[in-house]
């Protein structure tokens, strides 16, 4: 078809010439002319249109032709002087943003995220005062929380009730397999900010700053050997008005049975009578269903902040904190709680109350053993119910009286002490300036202090300052940390069999950072043998008020700005051994001076070992000078 239809055309030509050139032809001409002439004609219209549009946008406005649009002025006027009025006329007529109405700025502004609110705060003077104005936090507050009816009490109520709802989240990392992240709990509508949680063996309770109660049913579920947030997950309210729970003290989720709630109830003041009073109480509800199964109620007259379990099931104290300062138990079966019956139970003062009646307790922690105290002078005081532990914890069964197992025992301790964390058999401590205190078994290197040696009193980690939180679990310990100003990471120390310090699976006896990415806003942790949980919330309120470490307490500290050359000790522990000599000189008689030097002994930084060596040495000396002097003639004074 081809070659026949090239017959027809007749003989073959000079070639044709291709798209965009022409013999002879002047310009415009042929082809091409009549599209270029029909583009220039549009691109006209175009521009014709848009010097009109342009034209009108400048008459309505009323700026410059060189002013293609509104110029906002970002500066406040504390920033400089104002202008006149014939630099003004100069210079055009700007619309500043300070014109608008503050209504109509924080009405725009709160429809921002709150990460770039307090962006936006962070720039000048007037949008750090309009963006932190309580309006805008309360319409953010109505965005996050469109169920919210109360947003809680304190000097900024509407934002702290904004960034807790903000901030809130419960989190979980799943110890041993391949996956190695945190995952994302259900977070309750309802629920106010997170203030404490509790997992159990298949759900997860969580307390919100308004004293709520929810309860996340079947949170937890196990797929091919990974434990997941079941998707389906739900949560009730289990109770209102909550002011703390606890459940049993140990570690393994599977003695988790029954939950202990202290609420305050309204109570009939007369039975008939429509008058009540508000009554603190302690409800009992099973873990597995929610399902409440005991009620303590206690006298209008006393009031509760706080309550801890300790003991065995069948011997279960509770120990419950007034608002006074005060220690109050009493003690259950927990065998013969579903059994439906009614009897009266006595509250009888803790004999670190009843002793000791000017300290005032502001928290207390506690495990199946051993109980701890901490005063708002910043003392802490020890309980411990059995020879094992006392013997981990203290190194020695020196003062165990086993016949009388609530007598508090004081710590020695440097500084004043903030908050504290209790495991099994060690404990640690963290004091005003940050530093991080531990002591008691260290067989797997649970205390971080580089070694697996036994600490009986108190011992310092000195590379680590100020942390977060502290958790102290059955063999092992977590640290969460501030690494940066927008970054958190958390340590761990201890055994790591079962994935317990992810990354580290043979254990450290030295803080070392886990594997695990750890919120920006994370501010508790808990561990189980599954997994490891994290409490995602920020209170504005709340700031953990560490102090700088003074010069004259820092011994045996070298200084980092001095010189290899300088001394190591300027002035801390050789000035301390100067006035222990002195105090041993003012002694008159050689008993006086082995007794000042006992005493010396028990000041000093010495582990319990050595205390006892150098103790068990002065009793020696001291009866053998007594046997000699006896036979012969006294020793001179030197």
């Amino acid at each position: 078809m081809g070659e026949g239809s090239r017959r027809q055309r007749g003989p073959r030509g000079p070639p044709s010439l291709g798209r965009g050139h022409s013999v002879g032809k002047p310009a415009g001409t042929g082809g091409q002319g009549p599209r270029r002439q029909e583009g220039r004609s549009r691109e006209g219209a175009i521009r014709m249109v848009r010097g009109s549009q342009r034209r009108k946008l400048q008459k309505f406005t009323g700026l410059c032709g060189r002013e293609e649009g509104l110029r906002v002025k970002r500066s406040c006027p504390s920033c400089g002087p104002e202008l006149g009025v014939e630099e003004k006329k100069a210079k055009g007529n700007p619309i500043s943003i300070q014109l608008f109405p503050p209504e109509l700025v924080e009405h725009i502004i709160s429809f921002l995220p709150v990460r770039d609110l307090v962006a936006l705060g962070q720039t000048c003077h007037y949008f750090h005062e309009v963006c932190d104005a309580e309006g805008v936090w309360r319409r953010i507050c109505r965005r996050l929380s469109p169920r919210l009816q109360d947003q809680g009490s304190g000097v900024r109520p509407w934002k702290r009730a904004a960034i807790l709802n903000y901030t809130k989240g419960l989190y979980f990392q799943a110890f041993g397999g391949r996956r190695r992240c945190l995952s994302k709990s259900v977070a309750p509508l309802l629920a106010h900010g997170y203030r404490r949680f509790l997992p159990t063996k298949d759900h997860v309770f969580i307390l919100d700053y308004v004293g709520t109660l929810f309860f996340l049913k079947n949170a937890l579920v196990s797929t091919l050997g990974q434990m997941q947030w079941k998707r389906a997950c739900r949560y009730v309210v289990l109770c209102r008005g909550a002011k703390d729970f606890a459940s049993d003290p140990r570690c393994n989720t599977v003695y988790h049975k029954y939950l202990y709630v202290l609420a305050t109830r309204e109570q009939q003041e007369v039975v008939g009578t429509t008058s009540s009073r508000a009554c603190d109480c302690v409800e009992v509800y099973l873990q597995s269903s929610g399902q409440r199964v005991f009620k303590m109620t206690f006298h209008h007259s006393m009031t509760f902040k706080q309550i801890v379990l300790v003991g065995q099931e069948t011997q279960r104290a509770l120990l419950l904190l007034t608002e006074e300062g005060k220690i109050y138990s009493l003690v259950v079966n927990e065998t013969q709680l579903d059994q439906p019956r009614s009897y009266t139970v006595q509250l009888a003062l803790r004999k670190v109350s009843h002793y000791l009646p000017h300290l005032r307790v502001a928290c207390m922690t506690s495990n199946q053993s051993s109980t701890l105290y901490v005063t708002d002078q910043g003392g802490v005081y020890f309980e411990v119910h059995t020879p094992g532990v006392y013997r981990d914890l203290f190194g020695t069964l020196q003062a165990f009286d086993p016949l009388d197992q609530q007598m508090p025992l004081a710590l020695s301790l440097p500084a004043k002490i903030l908050f504290c964390a209790l495991g099994y058999n060690h404990l640690g401590l963290v004091d005003e300036f940050g530093r991080i205190f531990m002591q008691g078994n260290n067989r797997y290197g649970q205390l971080g202090t580089g070694d697996k040696m036994d600490r009986g009193e108190p011992t310092q980690v000195r590379y680590l300052q100020r942390p977060i939180t502290l958790w102290c679990g059955l063999n092992h310990s977590l640290v969460l940390n501030q690494s940066s100003e927008f970054s958190k990471e958390l340590l761990g120390c201890g055994c790591g069999a079962g994935g317990r310090l992810p990354g580290w699976p043979k254990g450290s006896a030295s803080f070392v950072k886990l594997q695990v990415k750890v919120p920006l806003c994370a501010c508790a942790l808990c561990a189980t043998r599954e997994c490891l949980y994290i409490l995602s919330s920020h209170d504005i309120e709340q700031h953990t008020p560490y102090r700088d470490l003074p010069a004259s307490r820092v011994v045996g500290t070298p200084d980092s700005s001095l010189g290899t050359g300088a001394p190591q000790d300027p002035g801390g522990t050789a000035q301390a051994c100067e006035e222990y000599l002195s105090q041993i000189h003012s002694c008159h008689t050689l008993q006086d001076r082995m007794e000042k030097m006992k005493e010396i002994v028990g000041w000093m930084p010495l582990m319990a070992a050595q205390k006892d060596f150098f103790w068990e040495a002065l009793d020696m000396l001291q009866k053998a000078e007594g046997g000699g002097g006896a036979v012969g003639s006294p020793a001179p004074e030197t």
